[in-house]
């Protein structure tokens, strides 16, 4: 059986799909952007929205009662290749060692021209 996990302490769903799915003690997050959920504003630069997207996956995560301590694995989709180094000094900031897998792509586009999207699967 899964269970959907919302928060309004992350960007809401900006199509037909959930915020995050949980089955059997696995969590499975959308993509989540560096949209700050109480304003609706993108921070400047590459750091700044790392910084945003990575707080709300921390409080998506809190919602479905579990951490960035138990992330197993995260895609990261940078608009970017050039900000990599910039964006993996924020994510060690995030992810305790040791660290989950990790994928990274530079991506053409992001919704709402954001600079990265994080998704990740994560145990309760």
């Amino acid at each position: 059986m899964k269970n959907i996990i919302s928060t309004d302490k992350a960007p809401a769903a900006i199509g037909p799909y959930s915020q995050a799915v949980e089955v059997n003690g696995i969590v499975y997050t959308s993509g989540v952007i560096p949209v700050d959920p109480a304003t609706g504003n993108i921070p400047e630069g590459s750091v700044a929205q790392a910084k945003q997207a990575f707080t709300n996956m921390k409080h998506l995560l809190e919602a479905a009662g579990t951490s960035m301590d138990k992330v197993l694995k995260t895609t990261v989709f940078i608009k970017e290749m050039n900000d990599f180094g910039a964006i993996n000094e924020v994510y060690a900031d995030f992810f305790p060692e040791p660290y989950p897998a990790r994928s990274c792509v530079e991506v053409a586009r992001l919704p709402k021209d954001v600079m990265l999207e994080i998704e990740v699967i994560a145990t309760k």
